[in-house]
């Protein structure tokens, strides 16, 4: 599986959605990763570590989209990556619940 990791774009969203050790992870299933340059700098980490645990980084969010067979996201699409998304893309959003007390 081509598996990709775009940086979130969603207003004060600065998770992403795996880690560079996930990505090593994936590779030793023998799944190809790419991750969007940056993607994860807001969460602690590097280019370089992912480069390192095996992602290849791609410039733009529309390269991972284009190229990935399943994308992985921390949060839902918004309006501006609809048109990126193709028939053949899957996705998996990990997201959180938010519960609320009343």
């Amino acid at each position: 599986m081509i598996i990709g990791v775009p940086k979130e774009i969603k207003n004060n969203e600065n998770r992403v959605a795996v880690t560079p050790a996930g990505v090593a992870e994936f590779k030793k299933h023998g799944h190809r990763v790419y991750v969007q340059k940056s993607a994860g700098e807001n969460s602690g980490f590097s280019d370089e570590a992912y480069k390192e645990a095996g992602a290849e980084l791609l410039p733009t969010i529309e390269a991972v989209y284009e190229i990935a067979e399943m994308i992985i996201k921390v949060k839902e699409p918004i309006a501006s990556e609809y048109p990126l998304i193709k028939k053949t893309n899957y996705y998996l959003l990990i997201s959180i619940l938010l519960l609320r007390s009343h």
